[in-house]
Parts: C-alpha cells; structure tokens; sequence
C-alpha cells in the first residue's frame, strides 16, 4: 500500500468524541469527500487492493446504503465495472428480495432489486465503515439470496474493537484504516 497516500487519506478522517451517543468516538469522512486528492487517494488504494488480490475476477461492486453509495460507484468506475445498490427497505423500485438484521436498537431491513445481478456472479461488497458487522453481513447473504458470489468486503475505515469482520465469516474483509 502505498504509505503517502494512506497518509492522506488518514489525515482527513476526524474524530469526534461521544457522538451520537455518549462513549462513542465517532469517525467523520466528510473531510475526505471534500478533499478530491485524499478521495481519489481512498479510491485508488482499494482499487489496487482488489486488482491484486482479484485480478479481473471481479464483477460488479455493491454499494451499501447509504456512505456505500459514496465509494462504490467511483471504485467501479476505476475498476473499469458496473454498480448495484443494496438499499434500505422501500427506496427501490421492481421486484426486490430483503433480508432482516438485528441492530443494536432494534432491526433493519436491507434489499436489491432481484435482476441486480445474475446467478454465479462475482461480488465486492464496499461501505465507509465495518464496526460491528451486522450490516456488512446482512448484505452478504442478501446477495447469496441472488446466488451470487461475494468474493470479499472492503471498507475505508474498521472499528476493530468491535470485531464486525468476525460477523462476516468466510467472506475476505479488507480496510484502508483500522481504529480501536
């Protein structure tokens, strides 16, 4: 990796103390959206990560609602790939398939329209953040619903005190920055 510009892209998450809740140390990417070097940096880093561990054997990029929707699109584009959208429930149009997961406060739905991709399929799953995993996973077997493959997640930032890649089992899970 890079050192430089995983540099750069460090330098621009902020840290904010007790938010939303008391006893959270919340990471703020806004900074790295703002920044176009620092965001291309954050791009290219994954992307490289994905060419060398993936080759060509990649087919689409899924972007999770809603910071996915921020990384996905642009890794794809620079992977040379297309994008689907996993959504939270009732924003897609058409036939959809869902999957049901526990949050800490209650439950979440997550869905993808059913001709988002095709059996047999190849899958990178991509977010902001991996913290504890409910999510990451949940979207994980909403694409095995669709029989495709997820061939790994990746996230800019990991909250690794919270163990969320042991949630994504045999699924590769890679990160940009890692933070207790």
């Amino acid at each position: 990796m890079a050192e430089s510009e995983l540099q750069l892209v460090a330098q621009c998450i902020r840290s904010f103390p007790d938010f939303p809740i008391p006893g959270v140390l919340f990471r703020d990417i806004s900074p790295l959206l703002k920044d176009p070097d620092s965001f291309r940096a954050s791009i290219r880093l994954l992307a490289n990560h994905l060419k060398s561990t993936h080759g060509g054997k990649i087919d689409y990029i899924a972007g999770l609602d809603s910071r996915g929707f921020l990384f996905g699109p642009s890794l794809a584009q620079e992977l040379g790939l297309g994008c689907v959208l996993i959504r939270k429930r009732g924003k897609l149009p058409g036939s959809t398939v869902s999957v049901s997961y526990a949050l800490e406060y209650g439950k979440a739905e997550l869905e993808i329209q059913k001709d988002a991709l095709e059996p047999g399929q190849r899958v990178v799953v991509v977010d902001d953040l991996l913290a504890t995993g409910g999510t990451m996973r949940a979207a994980c077997e909403l694409l095995g619903q669709l029989r495709a493959e997820v061939v790994e997640c990746v996230s800019l930032v990991e909250r690794t005190s919270l163990k969320g890649r042991e949630k994504l089992g045999p699924v590769p899970f890679f990160s940009l920055l890692q933070y207790e």
